[in-house]
């Protein structure tokens, strides 16, 4: 310990430069992180931080861990995250991506040469990724097969009309809960609730550049004792206002109402959905109910004939 106070006095205590003195304070306050890491700073040395700040801090890691582990889930809506088949259709993409790409670089490269110039192949739309629109393609294939004038053919067809309409809707969440939940959380976390981190950490580093200039005056020499006694003092205005600031700033973010209304239309999203899929499915059982009635009625005057 004596070791380390040594240190720190004999660096404070050179005839240094503005910016060799900042160096030095940054230093020193290392030096006061690392024994406090260590164990070899009495509790007492250690200044105190006001409660009210401390309260804010805790309440603002908790705002924090909740903006990221909404974030970490609701980031799947910018994927297609309930498609069944998508890495084979996606080689075949790439595939289909590559060749079009190979032709369209030597139709532009080849131009004017005596070598042949292929012609680029078109790019073909690929289908919506999303769960209810696969479904509503099986089952279009699916009554094609069997044929319309089939009651199975028929049914077939107004199931994938209903989960065409329930895969646009799904589409339309998953853009609208991008838009209205996942960016602004995202710019919350990144812009409000970083700056108030960065307030927190220039607390920290101006605490300890405090108590380190108070263990620089315990072990300075008569000749040192008043510019050190005038750091202390220094140090001391530092934190307060750096504290006052962090305190601002950690009270801004709590008091924010967006993430609060953020997360109103990320429920205003699904909600539409899931109410525009219940009304699809509704339609589609309805019609599915007659014809498995009459599918039935039929059957049975077939076996009692």
């Amino acid at each position: 310990m004596e070791h380390w106070a040594k240190l720190s006095a004999g660096i404070s205590s050179l005839n240094i430069g503005s910016n060799a003195g900042k160096l030095a304070k940054g230093f020193s306050s290392s030096v006061q992180a690392t024994r406090e890491r260590l164990g070899q700073v009495a509790v007492e040395d250690i200044t105190e931080l006001p409660q009210e700040y401390k309260d804010l801090e805790a309440r603002v890691d908790a705002l924090r861990v909740a903006h990221d582990s909404m974030l970490k889930i609701t980031s799947v809506y910018a994927t297609a995250y309930d498609y069944p088949t998508q890495v084979q259709e996606s080689l075949s993409e790439f595939g289909t991506t590559i060749s079009h790409g190979i032709a369209s670089f030597a139709a532009t490269n080849l131009k004017g040469t005596k070598l042949p110039v292929p012609a680029a192949s078109p790019t073909t739309p690929q289908p919506p990724k999303t769960l209810p629109h696969a479904i509503s393609r099986a089952s279009h294939n699916a009554a094609n097969a069997v044929g319309p004038n089939e009651r199975l053919g028929k049914a077939l067809a107004d199931y994938a009309t209903a989960f065409d309409k329930i895969g646009d809707a799904r589409l339309n969440q998953d853009d609208t809960i991008l838009e209205n939940f996942v960016a602004p959380w995202q710019a919350t976390l990144t812009n409000s609730i970083s700056l108030a981190m960065k307030a927190r950490q220039a607390v920290k580093t101006s605490r300890l550049e405090l108590d380190a200039a108070k263990q620089t005056l315990k072990n300075a020499a008569t000749a040192r004792q008043e510019q050190a006694r005038l750091d202390v003092e220094n140090a001391e205005d530092d934190l307060v206002q750096k504290t006052e600031v962090a305190i601002s700033m950690m009270k801004a973010v709590l008091e924010n109402p967006e993430p609060l209304k953020n997360l109103n239309e990320l429920a205003k999203a699904q909600l539409v959905y899931h109410a525009t899929a219940a009304e699809a499915l509704q339609a589609a059982q309805t019609e599915l109910e007659e014809l498995s009635i009459a599918a039935e009625g039929d059957y049975r005057k077939s076996r009692d004939q």
